[in-house]
């Protein structure tokens, strides 16, 4: 008995959803059919593939193996035949990507909207989370990243730089004072960034280029940097965020900028990729229009931003 190519393919579907029910969903096949595949699969290849107790699954160690080894050749075929099918029709199929969600609510969305707009054959589907979500295990073609990036096999193109500023309400700074210097912050209530410790934030260069690091008192900590944003306009104490988040309401006067001299560490913004040869049309696409889009640097930080006819 030779194993067929729908078996395998509908094994990877199952390996990434985690259950017959879920990968059947995802393909629109009845679980039946998905079951009967995945049995014809291990009946063609002599050995288990998943364990099965109380209606779970679980992968075997040759399951993982099979899979980890199958799913980038997999990927090339389908890559392959999508170059063919852009040379005759243009960008086909579906585009995955994952961003974190508040540089994408604020400004990926009307980047993502004109590149739908000219690739009307092109299905999107954009999935906003601010955790590290593995790209290949996701099932996704590209995301993008803030800051640092962890090492990993991923292609990086850098997008942009952005600036970091420190910011604070009005009404706060005539009650606490105007800091003049880093040292000055001490004194001073902190909204802080839950995700990373308040050492890894709150670093200034001198100018000699040695590094000044503030232990804050943080009065309140969020995981988003919207909600940073709000927690200040109501004056709750001094945040430092990226301008993607700031620009707006700096524009507005809803926040002041503390500190403007102090030089902070830019965060820098990326796109991400699995690497496959060739590139498949869609996600080199996707990668070239955001960095056109980005190319003159952050539009939200352009002297024109936010200004409407």
């Amino acid at each position: 008995m030779k194993w067929r190519f729908d078996d395998m393919t509908t094994f990877l579907v199952v390996m990434e959803t985690g259950s017959i029910t879920s990968a059947a969903s995802r393909l629109g096949l009845s679980k039946s059919v998905v079951s009967k595949r995945i049995n014809d699969l291990e009946a063609a290849l002599g050995t288990a593939l998943f364990q099965r107790h109380a209606g779970r699954l679980a992968p075997t160690e040759t399951g993982d193996s099979l899979a980890e080894r199958v799913r980038p050749l997999i990927a090339e075929l389908n890559d392959v035949a999508a170059h063919a099918a852009w040379g005759l029709h243009g960008l086909r199929g579906k585009l995955t990507i994952t961003a974190p969600v508040t540089f994408s609510t604020l400004h990926l969305s009307p980047i993502i909207a004109e590149f739908a707009g000219l690739h009307p054959e092109l299905d999107i589907l954009l999935d906003y989370d601010d955790r590290i979500v593995d790209l290949v295990r996701g099932g996704f073609d590209v995301g993008l990243r803030v800051g640092e990036l962890r090492d990993s096999s991923l292609i990086a193109r850098k997008l942009c730089s952005d600036r970091r500023a420190i910011c604070c309400s009005p009404d706060y700074v005539s009650k606490m004072g105007w800091p003049e210097r880093p040292a000055d912050l001490k004194r001073h209530d902190f909204i802080d960034y839950a995700h990373m410790p308040s050492s890894h934030l709150w670093q200034f260069r001198d100018s000699d280029g040695s590094v000044q690091t503030i232990t804050p008192r943080s009065r309140i900590a969020a995981n988003n940097g919207e909600a940073m944003r709000d927690l200040a306009v109501a004056g709750l104490g001094l945040a430092m965020l990226p301008m993607f988040i700031l620009a707006e309401p700096l524009r507005r006067g809803d926040l002041i900028q503390v500190l403007p001299d102090a030089t902070l560490p830019p965060l820098d913004l990326w796109v991400v990729y699995p690497p496959a040869k060739p590139v498949p049309p869609k996600v080199r696409a996707i990668v070239d229009h955001l960095a056109a889009t980005l190319k003159h640097g952050p539009l939200w930080d352009r002297p024109d931003a936010g200004v409407t006819e």
